[in-house]
């Protein structure tokens, strides 16, 4: 898992996955791996990392530093390439604020985006970008 940013999502999310996709698409330099939260492997990282059980939409690993709610998604595109890695400039709005947007999107992301109905089986393309639970060493 080593130089690699670990994104655990909701899996049934259709907002959640659809943020998978744009980072899959804007192939950064920055090799990010996907694992759904609800996954063997990502209830494990839950575990490992003592993330609580209220976050549960796009949860951020780098170097062992968990990064969770606006925090996840601004050090995501930090790593995208340009010009979305602009949007790292929402730092300069209180964290309690973006916090606060974010958690209200979470909390309304089915209703506006739907659910699926198991979790995102990833195509033979994508395989790369989601690793097994051995893979991930836990």
């Amino acid at each position: 898992m080593q130089n690699h940013l670990l994104v655990l999502f909701d899996g049934v999310c259709n907002l959640c996955n659809g943020t998978v996709d744009f980072i899959i698409k804007r192939k950064s330099k920055i090799q990010f791996l996907f694992v759904a939260l609800q996954s063997e492997a990502g209830k494990k990282l839950v575990e490992k990392y003592n993330i609580p059980s209220e976050i549960d939409s796009v949860i951020l690993i780098n170097d062992n530093n968990v990064f969770t709610e606006s925090e996840a998604v601004l050090e995501i595109v930090r790593f995208l390439p340009y010009p979305w890695k602009l949007a790292t400039a929402f730092k300069i709005i209180p964290k309690k604020w973006r916090d606060k947007m974010y958690k209200w999107i979470a909390k309304n992301r089915y209703r506006w985006f739907g659910k699926k109905t198991s979790c995102r089986l990833p195509s033979p393309e994508e395989k790369i970008w989601f690793p097994e639970f051995a893979d991930l060493n836990l």
